[in-house]
C-alpha cells in the first residue's frame, strides 16, 4: 500500500468535503484565464529559466516520445518541442480549462502535429507500460492526491532507460533569504493574486510547499518507487529544485 505524505492531505479548501483531486481541478479551472500572466508577474519570469534548465536534463537522451504530467497550459511541452525536438509530446492534466488555454497556445505556435494536450490523471495514466522515453512534471507533484501512486504510474509508463524530470518548489535554507521567501509566498503573493484571481489558490500554493517532502526526502521517495541515478539540484538559492530519476 502506498504511503501517505503530509502534502497529500493539503487541499485548497479545508472546509470542503471534496477530494483533493476534485478541489485542485476546480481551483485550476477557476484561475486558468489569468494563470500565465499572473505566474510570469509573480515569478518575475524566472520560472522560464527554471523550465529550460529542467529540460536540459533530457538533452542527452534525445527523447522521441514524451509525456508532460500536470501540463497545465502547456509551457513545458511547448518549450520541449522547441529545445528537444521530439516526434511527439503528450500533455495530460485534470483541469480542462487549463488545457483549453494550452491548446490555444499550441495552435498559435503551429505545434498541433507535435503536441497533444488531453485530459488525464497522474494516478491512472491511460497508456501501456514502457511507452515514453521521458516524462516531465513541472510544479505538479505537490498536487498529486497520492504521491507514491502518481510516481509509480510515471515509472510504469517510462521505457527502460527513460528519465523522469520533476521541477518543484522547495524551501531555501539560507537564513534571512528563507524568511523573505516565506513572507513573499505566504503573505504578499496571495494578496496580489486575490485582487485579480483566486486568493485561496495562492494560499494553497504556500501550504503545499511547506508540506512537500523536498530535497533528500523526495529523492528517497523516488528511490522507493524504483527510480535509479536519482538527483536533486537546487535552483535560485533553493527556491526551486530539479529532481531526476531513471528507469
Amino acid at each position: 500500500m502506498a504511503e501517505k505524505y503530509l502534502h497529500d492531505e493539503v487541499v485548497p479548501d479545508a472546509s470542503s468535503a471534496d477530494t483533493k483531486k476534485k478541489q485542485v481541478a476546480q481551483m485550476f479551472d477557476e484561475i486558468a484565464p489569468r494563470y500565465d500572466v499572473l505566474n510570469r508577474f509573480l515569478s518575475a519570469g524566472i520560472d522560464v529559466s527554471w523550465r529550460r534548465k529542467a529540460l536540459a536534463k533530457l538533452k542527452e537522451l534525445k527523447p522521441k516520445l514524451m509525456l508532460d504530467v500536470a501540463t497545465g497550459t502547456g509551457d513545458v511541452a511547448i518549450m520541449a518541442a522547441r529545445e528537444l525536438r521530439p516526434e511527439k509530446i503528450i500533455g495530460i492534466d485534470i483541469s480542462e480549462k487549463m488545457l483549453e488555454g494550452g491548446r490555444v497556445k499550441v495552435s498559435a505556435k503551429g505545434l498541433e502535429t507535435v503536441i497533444e494536450l488531453k485530459s488525464g490523471d497522474s494516478e491512472t495514466i491511460n497508456f501501456p507500460d514502457a511507452t515514453f522515453d521521458a516524462v516531465t512534471v513541472a510544479f505538479g507533484v505537490r498536487n498529486f492526491e497520492n504521491l507514491e501512486k502518481g510516481l509509480s504510474e510515471i515509472h510504469r509508463v517510462l521505457k527502460p532507460g527513460g528519465r523522469l524530470v520533476v521541477l518543484e518548489f522547495s524551501k531555501p535554507l539560507i537564513p534571512g533569504f528563507r524568511q523573505l521567501c516565506n513572507l513573499y509566498i505566504g503573505f504578499i503573493t496571495p494578496r496580489i493574486a486575490g485582487t485579480v484571481s483566486n486568493k485561496k489558490a495562492y494560499q494553497y500554493l504556500n501550504n503545499s510547499i511547506k508540506a512537500f517532502p523536498e530535497g533528500k526526502q523526495f529523492v528517497a521517495v523516488l528511490n522507493k518507487i524504483g527510480f535509479t541515478n536519482t538527483t536533486c539540484k537546487p535552483l535560485t538559492l533553493g527556491i526551486c529544485s530539479i529532481y531526476c530519476g531513471d528507469k
